[in-house]
């Protein structure tokens, strides 16, 4: 059923999808669904973040990257968009990029310090995909009240943050991210869903949403054997999507 919200105005959304090492075609099918259930809601979908007019004119943005370093225009653009009162649903690896090094590690370059900094993280490592805990940090809140805690065999992003994050949802991590150079980790708790006030408007930040399909690790195998859905197969990470877009749209 479509949901009518409050007022007839229309709403315009720019979704961002693109990159890399991610199944995009499944994420953005799945949020287009998501932003249809508000009938009020006009969507334009780009793969990056260099149409700023485009971004000017939105009233809020959503994300999905992996591996998209924003131009410094891009990035000042964003910057100023989300200072001036906006709101954006950062999604996965939106905080994500990514370099070889010599010895087959990733590193994470700061590229995009701006970028990060609006984010209010960067992504710098991930341990192998095994399933852990997600847990509420913040109960009291209506983004996450009555969200008990769950597991999921999504990937679990150890982040640099950067100002003062609202951590909602949280997990705790220590050992060894395999394959990434910056790999070992003391136990600590990371963010999994956050908020980051950036002068009159925010971000909103989710880590989870992991997902990969066949033929997604090209050019390095023409063929991954499984599909990947991580969080995706979670009610409630649907439950996360559907108020995070409202958090958006300012409707929740």
């Amino acid at each position: 059923m479509a949901e009518t919200g409050q007022g007839t105005r229309a709403l315009d959304c720019a979704l961002v999808v693109g990159g890399k090492y991610h199944d995009f075609d499944f994420a953005r099918l799945e949020l287009l669904k998501l932003l249809a259930e508000d009938e009020r809601v006009r969507v334009r979908v780009f793969e990056d973040y260099e149409n700023v007019a485009a971004l000017a004119a939105c009233d809020f943005l959503v994300s999905y990257t992996c591996d998209v370093v924003p131009s410094l225009p891009a990035q000042e653009a964003l910057r100023g968009w989300v200072e001036a009162g906006r709101r954006w649903y950062a999604l996965h690896g939106t905080n994500s990029l990514l370099r070889q090094t010599a010895d087959g590690s990733y590193d994470a370059p700061r590229w995009a310090p701006l970028f990060m900094q609006t984010l209010g993280s960067m992504f710098v490592a991930h341990p192998p995909i095994a399933p852990y805990r997600v847990t509420v940090a913040d109960p009291t809140h209506p983004l996450v009240h009555g969200v008990e805690p769950f597991e999921t065999d999504d990937e679990l992003y150890l982040l640099e943050t950067y100002g003062d994050l609202h951590v909602l949802l949280e997990t705790r991590f220590g050992g060894e991210a395999t394959g990434f150079a910056c790999k070992d980790w003391s136990e600590a708790a990371h963010p999994v869903f956050y908020l980051h006030d950036v002068g009159q408007g925010g971000v909103l930040y989710l880590t989870l949403g992991h997902c990969r399909g066949h033929h997604d690790m090209r050019p390095y195998m023409d063929h991954w054997p499984g599909t990947d859905r991580g969080a995706w197969a979670l009610p409630v990470f649907y439950t996360l999507l559907r108020r995070g877009l409202a958090w958006a749209k300012r409707t929740g």
